[in-house]
């Protein structure tokens, strides 16, 4: 496979790695046209950069972040499971990996840790922070495999169907 990992223009490419998402995470198309508004938005952030992998010219996953803010709707969100384990400093400087995905028909390749270690190999702050559907799944294996530890469990999004975990790891991220 010719994979090309690398810096991606996710304001102009939003809808094809809007597309990989859908396929990944099932996403239906009125969630797709939210999460091109979010990431439209989270693209203006200061310091949000994006990757993409690339195979035969093709969009096949990406990755995106940003240096975190308490001021931030997930940082609200997620700040009180935070606080009562005790957890809470990781909001401060730390970057956060907003979205990960991968196309199924290419998982399992090494893609999600190569954009995930590139991503956070040019970050300026000394931990990563995520969160990530609170269920035993490939996702949370890699993270764990990355150096990810659960900061807390059960975390409850608005509208979102299952709970998720917050996971933190110093950078820069373990290599195996």
């Amino acid at each position: 496979m010719d994979l090309v990992i690398g810096s991606l223009d996710l304001s102009a490419h939003v809808d094809e790695a809007l597309a990989v998402q859908a396929v990944a995470f099932g996403l239906g198309p009125d969630e797709v046209a939210v999460r091109r508004q979010i990431v439209q938005r989270h693209m203006q952030y200061p310091g949000a950069r994006a990757l993409g992998a690339t195979s035969q010219g093709q969009l096949i996953g990406f990755v995106y972040g940003m240096p975190n803010s308490r001021t931030h709707w997930w940082s609200t969100v997620v700040e009180p499971y935070l606080r009562a384990q005790q957890n809470d400093f990781w909001l401060d400087d730390s970057f956060v990996i907003t979205e990960l995905h991968v196309h199924p028909g290419h998982q399992n390749r090494g893609i999600g840790r190569r954009l995930i270690t590139t991503l956070t190999d040019a970050a300026a702050e000394p931990r990563s922070i995520l969160s990530a559907i609170d269920t035993d799944s490939p996702a949370r294996g890699l993270y764990h495999s990355l150096g990810y530890v659960d900061l807390a469990r059960q975390v409850h999004f608005p509208s979102a169907p299952k709970p998720y975990a917050v996971m933190g790891a110093p950078l820069p991220l373990r290599r195996r």
